[in-house]
């Protein structure tokens, strides 16, 4: 059994990844700030005997019990989310992930950090392989995510290089599926929540523009085969999924799953937006052994009915208050 610490492990990846854990046998230390996560999202791992949690805000340092194995997960990953507070966003990728890396070699544990395909920026090449270095405008809206998220990048990387601390790097694509906030701004949540609604899907720009779309099971598969390489691999490595859909496409499926009569409407694209975002899944391929396995519409089909649940269960405690 494994002493695992996962920073960020209330919300919406890391929560799925603590039930991964646990499952494996092993002992998790889950720890977050509640800024984007909920203690709902692990109502029912509290209790467990191999659980803990730790409500900390991973800007500050903090002293753990020895751990083996370090996910670190913590940071808003939504442009609603990230946007609203961006020098904190900046503090938690550069001064969290300090901290999480001081933990890795005090106690001589491997550490994996979440990176984002935001890495990228509105990429030049398609589809997107680790070796490219990315078009990321440096001084935008989205660049406290996108800068911070390389920062931590090459922060890694240092303290493998002067410190010997055992990482791994993993690059997350466009990942959905059960307890994603409804209303954290991210398309695939905003056309399901418009579309149960009977709301028009609001598309930005002309709807050309690509995206790929993983289902949550995938991405921990991905994560957990990651951590468990041996330590000459270190990444990065982009785990998304390959398959290609532009945003008015996935517009029109969602409509057709839900069986709504929503329209579509169209606004200006945001600043900096991607036109297009596709992982070249090669080395995944070749080191660990993965590929997604859920397509997007049985991937769509769970979704939906997750955020059914939620719309009836919100209306019920609306009607109690």
């Amino acid at each position: 059994m494994k002493r695992i610490l996962v920073t960020g492990g209330a919300g919406f990846i890391g929560s799925h990844l603590c039930r991964k854990l646990l499952k494996e046998g092993h002992h998790i230390i889950c720890l977050d700030n509640f800024l984007t996560g909920a203690r709902e999202n692990i109502s029912q791992l509290i209790g467990y005997d191999h659980f803990e949690l730790i409500e900390h805000d991973m800007i500050h340092p903090i002293q753990v019990e020895p751990v083996d194995e370090i996910y670190h997960l913590a940071c808003p990953a939504s442009p609603v989310h990230y946007q609203d507070d961006p020098i904190a966003t900046m503090k938690i990728s550069v001064l969290g992930s300090i901290i999480a890396l001081g933990i890795a070699k005090r106690h001589k544990a491997k550490i994996l950090l979440a990176s984002t395909s935001e890495i990228y920026g509105d990429p030049q090449i398609h589809p997107q392989p680790e070796s490219y270095w990315g078009n990321v405008n440096p001084i935008g809206p989205r660049s406290c995510y996108d800068e911070g998220k390389r920062c931590a990048e090459t922060l890694f990387m240092d303290y493998h290089r002067q410190e010997k601390v055992r990482i791994k790097i993993v690059r997350i694509f466009n990942t959905y599926g059960p307890r994603m906030q409804p209303h954290d701004g991210r398309v695939m949540s905003n056309f399901i929540l418009q579309a149960l609604q009977k709301r028009d899907l609001t598309v930005y720009g002309d709807g050309s523009q690509t995206r790929s779309f993983q289902y949550i099971d995938d991405l921990i598969e991905g994560l957990y085969s990651m951590m468990n390489t041996g330590d000459d691999f270190l990444g990065p490595v982009n785990i998304g999924n390959p398959s290609e859909f532009t945003i008015k496409e996935l517009a029109e499926k969602i409509i057709s799953l839900t069986s709504s009569q929503s329209k579509l409407i169209y606004r200006n694209l945001p600043e900096d937006d991607p036109k297009q975002r596709k992982p070249d899944i090669s080395l995944a391929n070749t080191y660990l052994n993965w590929e997604p396995k859920v397509s997007l519409d049985e991937g769509l089909r769970k979704m939906i009915t997750y955020f059914k649940e939620k719309i009836v269960a919100n209306e019920l405690i609306e009607k109690q208050c």
